[in-house]
């Protein structure tokens, strides 16, 4: 499994509705494991991002899918980046040439 970092920021719409944000944040978590993905955490954090959610899927493709339904429904913008574990390093190192 791949592993991914999703960094979201609250939209006016999910700020307005905080309260509500552990009930998506469940609704995500379903999501994720539904797509045949690994919830690894979620946390709130302060400065440019709002929040940071860690995750494994299977492919880019149902990370995707997953953030574009989620941003569909308003409530949080994100960014996501595809993190590389130190194993996974060590071998993109083993092939330069």
């Amino acid at each position: 499994m791949e592993t991914y970092v999703i960094l979201g920021k609250y939209t006016e719409k999910g700020a307005a509705n905080i309260k509500e944000s552990p009930a998506r944040i469940q609704a995500a978590r379903k999501a994720v494991e539904a797509a045949g993905g690994k919830w690894l955490g979620w946390y709130l954090t302060m400065g440019q991002y709002d929040m940071v959610v860690i995750t494994e899927a299977p492919s880019a493709q149902v990370v995707a899918s997953v953030v574009l339904a989620i941003g569909s429904q308003g409530n949080v913008s994100t960014q996501t980046l595809r993190a590389f574990t130190e194993e996974e390093f060590k071998g993109l190192l083993a092939s330069l040439p």
